[in-house]
């Protein structure tokens, strides 16, 4: 009996975790997407101010990131996380009050700060507890609640959309469904309790510290995947439904990103089984670049959907594969590499939306932000290739994933 309710509140844990990802990224932060063309044909909103408020959400996630990163105390992160749930459904009730762009840019910026809440903290806080409980530290459900909670921002939308709803009475819709899930995100996720001795880590393993090449091209490649990922993120539908012969397909396609993200973790893990990290990022980054610039090449419904495909179906793989390796690399405190990993990939983002917005209402379209994005993650993929060619780190990290026993 006591190994079944251990079990129902292992679900039930990671079920927070899920609508955690549900609140703080599907409605917070992915919510903007949908509603950012909506938001430009019954309000001022120009292609550059939709960049800039991209922009800041990630300023915003960066600083989440950073403190989540720098805080060690469980208790205190756990606090921390409860703040992040509120502040999602503040934020974005707050979208609906207001139509001055600072209020806005205000508003997005702490939006991104609620959506580490979910992306890290919540995480580390799930582990915190399956190891204490003597559960298997795997996390592919509650990643797998980013993918969901695209696919519920695209719905949502289209659904209120159905109803007539203007901007302002859909961000009141998302600031609702917000206080639904806020519910089980806090209430499933136990309070933290005191590390029992033999269950938290007592028996470390000792780190494997990457050589400074090995920094020196991650960081790089993975700014060029952060650059990449940022702006089919922000403006797919924008992008689609501005095409005459793709009208009304715009939230349907954010949709289908979803739903190919939601299994990428577990997918590429696998990958990575056969051909090694660095392997699976390379091949993960070149399927991207297709998905990323196939919007530029043509306005073919089916080519557009299978671009969806690829892009949700790799950036999260890409996101995942990294952790992998950082934890790979310090087991015993992985924050160290994954803080700067997540500024490198937080940088892109800041930078990218903007220039995106800026080069759009220059040139009446999105070709040129979608090339250049293209362009930055096939960078990337060559960066990671060279990497692993000359890095004995990369080298050592390869060999670990196709030895490693992947337990579903």
């Amino acid at each position: 009996m006591a190994t079944v309710t251990l079990r129902s509140q292992r679900f039930k844990v990671l079920l927070a975790g899920v609508f955690s990802q549900l609140l703080c990224i599907g409605v917070a932060r992915f919510a903007y997407t949908p509603l950012l063309p909506v938001m430009q044909q019954q309000s001022w909103m120009g292609d550059a101010d939709g960049g800039w408020l991209a922009a800041l959400n990630y300023a915003g996630y960066m600083l989440g990131a950073v403190l989540a990163a720098s805080i060690r105390r469980i208790h205190v992160k756990d606090t921390l996380y409860r703040i992040c749930l509120v502040l999602a459904v503040l934020t974005t009730a707050g979208m609906a009050l207001t139509e001055h762009f600072w209020l806005w840019a205000g508003l997005r910026f702490w939006a991104g700060f609620s959506s580490s809440g979910a992306m890290l903290l919540a995480s580390g806080l799930i582990l915190h507890w399956l190891i204490q409980h003597r559960q298997r530290g795997e996390l592919g459900i509650h990643f797998a609640g980013l993918g969901l909670g695209i696919v519920l921002a695209a719905v949502a939308v289209e659904l209120m959309l159905a109803l007539s709803l203007d901007w302002q009475a859909q961000w009141w819709g998302f600031s609702l469904l917000g206080v639904v899930l806020l519910v089980p995100a806090w209430r499933w996720l136990p309070r933290p309790l005191p590390a029992v001795p033999g269950t938290s880590g007592d028996k470390t393993a000792a780190a494997n510290p990457p050589t400074r090449t090995f920094m020196r091209w991650m960081l790089a490649a993975y700014f060029c995947a952060g650059y990449g990922y940022v702006i089919s993120a922000t403006f797919i539908v924008t992008i689609v439904e501005r095409e005459p012969l793709l009208a009304g397909a715009g939230n349907w396609t954010f949709a289908l990103v979803g739903l190919a993200a939601a299994p990428a973790v577990i997918l590429w893990d696998l990958v990575a089984r056969r051909i090694g990290y660095l392997g699976a990022l390379i091949l993960a980054m070149s399927l991207q670049v297709i998905g990323i610039v196939l919007p530029a090449m043509t306005t073919n419904l089916a080519a557009v959907l299978l671009s969806a495909v690829l892009y949700g179906g790799t950036f999260l793989g890409c996101v995942s594969l990294v952790l992998t390796m950082a934890g790979r690399l310090y087991p015993a405190s992985p924050a160290r590499l994954m803080g700067q990993m997540t500024l490198a990939y937080g940088a892109a983002q800041m930078i990218a939306p903007a220039l995106t917005g800026m080069l759009a209402e220059a040139s009446g379209h999105y070709n040129v932000g979608l090339w250049l994005a293209g362009g930055f993650v096939a960078l990337g993929a060559l960066l990671f290739a060279w990497l692993r060619r000359v890095d004995q780190t990369a080298q050592r990290l390869d060999a670990e994933a196709k030895a490693a026993v992947y337990a579903p």
